[in-house]
């Protein structure tokens, strides 16, 4: 990359945020990429919007989405997020300045090789197996946006991106991408554009890294968008053995191209033709001796007075890959380890969980989602020492917790084809009834716990959200209008306007978790603050109101106050604050560093556990944050506290366990990943724990269960 003087634009800015911005290094449609240093050193690439776009509310929406998709993707094949502010008058964006030339650089130097073609697409296909594992879909993977850094590929610029799941869609009459990269799709149907558009992408790449030019060239882009519909690629000077491989990746038909993880499989043999291997080795997890080190980051504040050993200062993070770390959730190329915490010893660990089962426990795995549904998900919830799933197919099932076989099953009409990873939500309990509104059905159904025999059902009004309330199970609508059904019987106990738009519940107590259930509403305004609130479930009274300052989001509650995360308009979680709804008094701990889209729970000591999407998990008592761990992993499930650890669910399948006290790894399950064109999931359930076990959901449909007191063994 070369520099450019910063009088070569008009209105260079001298600072983003706290960066000086020090040359420019080139400009494009959004806006102009700087050069700067952060105060530790970091060479960074600053992304500054241009002025015009910076009004733009669409536009700003967008900005803030290539943010998140950046921050999803970890940093293995892609330049990783050091910081942004979307919110800026000048939305802005930091990363990791790697220093090496675009594809689009050096093929106007020379093309490539067979060998250095054969080892460009297998690195771009890790790196879309990295993309699209963090539910993102690139939508401009093109010359200019491929870093050839000496390590390997980066995919840069998720200007367009989209998460698999965006509601936001593109505008008619938009032409969102760059022709001569544009699968059929993207002219065609530009809101339907999955992962199989990034893969014809890195076909048309392959071709112009050989060539020199693309497989539907012209100088007209409307007479390339036709040959991309309609014609045969041109691959004249395409290597014989990247033929049959690019052929299939420049398929018409978005369900006839392979997917990333098939192209890495398919290039071993083309790219290493010795015993190289481009697959991944992800070791499984052993107990490390007490000499080890553990190979992950941590900051841990003495809990009481006793002495404890001086903390080890930080590592330095290494780039390269040889000093052992392979990332694992969402990346490949690194892992961190999740064993035994160094001294201590299994028996020390064991005695921290639940109580085990009184005989051995093996542990079992059975398929729950139907077959050839992509990545398909089930959710499981613990209730009277039984266990209840749900999943794609499936509306709702009670399985033998020592074995996992069916006590009964109910299945679910045939829903409509879904398009990547579907994940149904777990049943709810109330009433002495399983409770499970099937994904589309919009009708929320009573079950007997013991047979599955259908109780009573009724039809749910759109969009409203289902919460479980001890003897009740609430319907909230979007204004406020909330209906109380007698969960045993479905009849109406009550009706009130409570809340509003933007309201989010919480609830917990009650026969399981001892003590009479509690029922929370937080309603943010457009001021800043939020109003907090304490219902009887079983009148629909509102018993206490407080309002406190911040965008607040309950998470839970324990002895002396319920516990909500601070989430500002970019979605950053950037304090704990604990309230008592008695005296009216909240108390905030701040973050050390914002978490995104994070997720959290509150263990019954009032330590809060949250978990954001750049891989940090951070326990956070009543005055600080007790550790941060960087987990690895881009994308995670809400955290579950049970037997002093932490659990979470990956999208590859893996359960991980993490020692609550401290954030030393305890244990990590195998992936179990999806067959088909959706393998990974960006939504996923959170674990159960229930009986001295540990139940989970998986993309490639199955639930399974581990002994919850010896994580190193899973």
């Amino acid at each position: 990359m070369h520099s450019l003087r910063a009088d070569d634009y008009a209105g260079f800015p001298e600072y983003a945020g706290q960066y000086r911005l020090e040359s420019v290094l080139g400009s494009g449609g959004m806006g102009v990429v700087h050069l700067a240093t952060s105060g530790s050193g970091l060479k960074l690439a600053v992304k500054i919007v241009h002025a015009e776009h910076a009004v733009d509310p669409e536009f700003r929406a967008r900005f803030r989405q290539e943010v998140a998709a950046a921050r999803r993707v970890s940093g293995a094949f892609t330049a990783p997020v050091v910081d942004a502010d979307p919110d800026a008058e000048r939305p802005w964006m930091a990363t990791l300045f790697i220093d090496a030339p675009t594809l689009a650089e050096r093929v106007r130097e020379r093309v490539l090789d067979r060998t250095e073609l054969a080892r460009l697409a297998a690195g771009l296909a890790e790196a879309l197996r990295d993309i699209h594992r963090a539910g993102v879909v690139h939508r401009d993977l093109k010359p200019s946006n491929v870093l050839m850094a000496p390590d390997g590929v980066r995919v840069i610029d998720f200007g367009i991106s989209r998460p698999a799941d965006s509601d936001l869609r593109t505008e008619t009459g938009k032409l969102i991408g760059t022709p001569p990269f544009m699968a059929p799709e993207q002219f065609q149907r530009p809101r339907d554009v999955g992962t199989a558009a990034d893969v014809f992408a890195l076909g048309a790449v392959l071709v112009h890294a050989a060539t020199g030019r693309g497989p539907f060239d012209s100088d007209s882009h409307y007479l390339v968008a036709y040959q991309v519909v309609h014609s045969e690629p041109d691959l004249t000077g395409l290597p014989r053995q990247l033929v049959p491989l690019v052929e299939r990746c420049l398929a018409k038909d978005p369900q006839e191209r392979p997917t990333a993880a098939e192209l890495i499989a398919e290039m071993r043999a083309v790219a290493y033709p010795t015993a190289e291997d481009t697959q991944a080795f992800i070791p499984r997890p052993r107990p490390p001796d007490g000499a080890e080190l553990l190979t992950h980051r941590r900051e841990v504040v003495p809990a009481g007075p006793e002495p404890r050993v001086p903390r080890r200062r930080r590592a330095r993070v290494a780039v390269a890959a040889g000093v052992g770390l392979l990332l694992v959730g969402g990346a490949v190329g690194g892992y961190l380890r999740y064993g035994t915490a160094a001294g201590s010893s299994p028996a020390q660990i064991a005695g921290k969980a639940d109580p085990a089962p009184a005989k051995a426990f093996t542990p079992w795995s059975v398929p729950l989602g139907k077959p050839g549904t992509g990545s398909r998900i089930g959710a499981c919830s613990w209730q009277a020492e039984a266990l209840y799933c749900a999943g794609p197919g499936l509306a709702a099932a009670r399985l033998n917790p020592a074995d996992g076989s069916a006590v009964w099953r109910l299945e679910a009409p045939a829903p409509a084809p879904a398009k990547g990873t579907t994940t149904a939500g777990a049943p709810l309990h109330a009433g002495g009834r399983v409770l499970v509104v099937v994904p589309g059905s919009e009708t929320l159904q009573a079950l007997d716990p013991a047979t599955g025999a259908e109780r009573w059902r009724h039809r749910l009004p759109a969009g409203s959200q289902t919460v479980a309330a001890g003897a009740q199970v609430l319907l909230v609508g979007t204004n406020g209008n909330v209906t109380a059904l007698d969960a045993a019987a479905g009849t109406t106990r009550w009706t009130q306007q409570i809340g509003g738009v933007g309201s989010v519940w919480w609830t917990g107590g009650g026969p399981e978790g001892g003590g009479a259930p509690e029922l929370y509403v937080a309603t943010p305004d457009a001021s800043g603050s939020t109003q907090l609130a304490a219902v009887d479930p079983a009148t629909g009274a509102v018993t206490r109101q407080f309002r406190t300052a911040g965008r607040l989001r309950p998470v839970g509650a324990a002895p002396g106050g319920l516990y909500l995360m601070d989430v500002d308009a970019a979605g950053r979680t950037t304090a704990v604050v604990r309230t008592d709804l008695v005296v009216q008094t909240a108390q905030r701990v701040r973050l050390t560093a914002p978490l995104f889209d994070a997720e959290a729970a509150v263990d019954r000591d009032g330590v809060t556990y949250l978990f954001g999407t750049s891989g940090a998990l951070v326990a956070v008592g009543a005055d600080k944050e007790r550790w941060r761990l960087e987990t690895g992993v881009t994308v995670a499930s809400r955290p579950v506290v049970a037997g002093g650890r932490v659990l979470l669910t990956a999208p590859d399948g893996r359960l991980l366990a993490v020692d609550a006290a401290d954030g030393r790894p305890a244990g990590q399950t195998r992936p179990r990943m999806a067959d088909g064109k959706a393998t990974y999931a960006s939504t996923l359930p959170a674990p159960v724990a229930g009986g001295g076990r540990v139940f989970a959901g998986a993309p490639d449909g199955s639930v399974f269960a581990v002994d919850a007191g010896d994580p190193a063994r899973w």
